[in-house]
């Protein structure tokens, strides 16, 4: 029986099922990736890929309301949110396309001894396997395939098992924008076919997006078979507050980098660590800002906390919460949920030690802690195994650059939330993963650098 199905988190409806591939298909699959590249990458003229790319682009933008629909009923995400990301995918798949020559283009080395010149040529690897999350079904695709695609490799994309609808209407994008059959293509593959497609020898690279013991797992595939992987794992981002010439703005974007996508981002900030002086104002406007996020039907315009994704998800969470309070921590709002619908939910005095001062809660759960200056809260900050994002808020310019230079994690925004963009490289260090997608270090990371040194 196939695991790959939609189920509406908000009823617990299964819409609809779809059939795993077959071993023989997927070997079919395998070959058509590689065949393809060879034309993809040698045939099509850099100029050609990125207008293909560019409608990818176009069709995301006209099939707008249709995506976000699908992905409300796949894992529950609010509509206006769902619309976003579909934009924000189309901005991603535009920038790769209006950016294909100049990050494709030679780059001289100068020479410190002998005559000539030297110089780096970028160039294709081959087939690559993406292994993606359900929780951005559309942008996670995006940052992986746009700039793989405008460098010439081939994409094999297995999505999440709750993900099918969504992987399907991409996969059809790919075809209409006129991508050549095998160019990319949507696997409905099992959890034992992803081992068969990383050590296939036409494979020649993994990036995967999920959570820790995902990633241990597939980078000791790849890591046997000597493939190229980058990992994107999960984060407990910390949100520092050290000064503010407008406490309630800076609590709206505390509730926004919390809330979105039903809590449910790797990059969302998790921990807010506020510094003495304003650990009450903060805390009595914060709780009961999360207390006043209303749950809602996310079919609906407006609506800004929807369902967990799943019942499992939800499980979860209401583990994870319980064992905090067991375990010390203080529940000052929040903590219940009916079917799906989890309520925006504070925990305060998480002690050290505990489950949760270590964990990532994955869902609308902040945890508040109070620091006695700066140096307490960058090592509270940097006190977690990961390290993805963080977000730090003063008015002192010199103390937010100190800061950020300070914070282990791959990624620092300053006095500003939600201002990722296709330009902004992202990723993480620790157990957050390694590697780079988009921007100009996305693109870089599946290409070979050859040098051509010239006498």
């Amino acid at each position: 029986m196939s695991s790959y199905a939609v189920i509406n988190p908000a009823t617990g409806e299964t819409i609809k099922t779809y059939d795993t591939i077959r071993d023989a298909e997927l070997t079919t699959a395998i070959v058509a990736a590689d065949e393809a590249h060879r034309t993809w990458s040698r045939s099509v003229t850099v100029e050609e890929r990125a207008a293909r790319v560019r409608r990818v682009a176009e069709l995301h933008t006209e099939r707008r309301q249709e995506l976000a629909e699908i992905i409300v009923r796949e894992m529950g995400k609010p509509l206006e949110q769902a619309l976003g990301e579909v934009d924000f995918s189309a901005d991603i798949y535009a920038y790769y396309a209006d950016n294909a020559t100049d990050l494709l283009k030679d780059e001289a080395i100068s020479l410190l001894a002998g005559e000539g010149s030297a110089l780096i040529r970028r160039s294709s690897l081959g087939v690559l396997l993406g292994i993606m999350p359900w929780n951005f079904p559309y942008y996670q695709v995006a940052r992986f395939a746009g700039p793989n695609l405008i460098v010439g490799n081939t994409i094999l994309l297995k999505h999440a098992e709750q993900c099918p609808e969504s992987a399907a209407a991409i996969a059809q994008i790919m075809l209409d924008a006129g991508l050549p059959v095998g160019a990319y293509t949507n696997l409905y593959a099992s959890h034992e076919q992803i081992s068969t497609i990383i050590a296939d020898k036409r494979v020649q690279g993994v990036s995967l997006t999920g959570s820790e013991r995902a990633g241990a797992a597939i980078a000791e595939i790849a890591g046997r078979n000597l493939k190229k992987v980058v990992l994107e794992l999960g984060g407990s981002d910390p949100f520092i507050l050290l000064s503010t010439d407008d406490l309630d703005a800076t609590v709206a974007a505390a509730v926004a980098a919390r809330i979105d996508n039903n809590g449910q981002a790797c990059n969302a900030a998790k921990r807010f660590i506020v510094i003495d002086e304003l650990y009450q104002p903060f805390l009595d406007k914060f709780t009961a800002a999360i207390a006043a996020v209303e749950l809602g039907d996310p079919t609906q315009e407006g609506t800004d906390l929807g369902p967990l994704s799943s019942a499992k998800a939800t499980e979860t969470l209401t583990d994870q919460v319980a064992r905090a309070v067991a375990q010390g921590a203080t529940l000052v709002t929040g903590g219940t949920s009916e079917g799906n619908f989890y309520a925006g939910t504070v925990l305060a005095d998480v002690k050290p030690g505990s489950d949760a001062f270590h964990e990532e809660f994955f869902g609308p759960v902040a945890q508040v802690f109070s620091v006695a200056d700066e140096a307490a809260a960058v090592a509270l900050a940097n006190d977690t195994p990961f390290g993805l994002g963080s977000y730090v808020f003063t008015t002192d310019e010199a103390q937010a650059l100190r800061v950020a230079d300070s914070i282990e994690a791959g990624m620092v925004f300053i006095n500003l939330v939600g201002a990722d963009g296709a330009e902004l490289p992202f990723g993480g260090v620790k157990r957050s993963g390694s590697g780079r997608e988009l921007g100009r270090f996305g693109s870089d990371e599946f290409v070979n650098k050859k040098m051509i040194r010239i006498g």
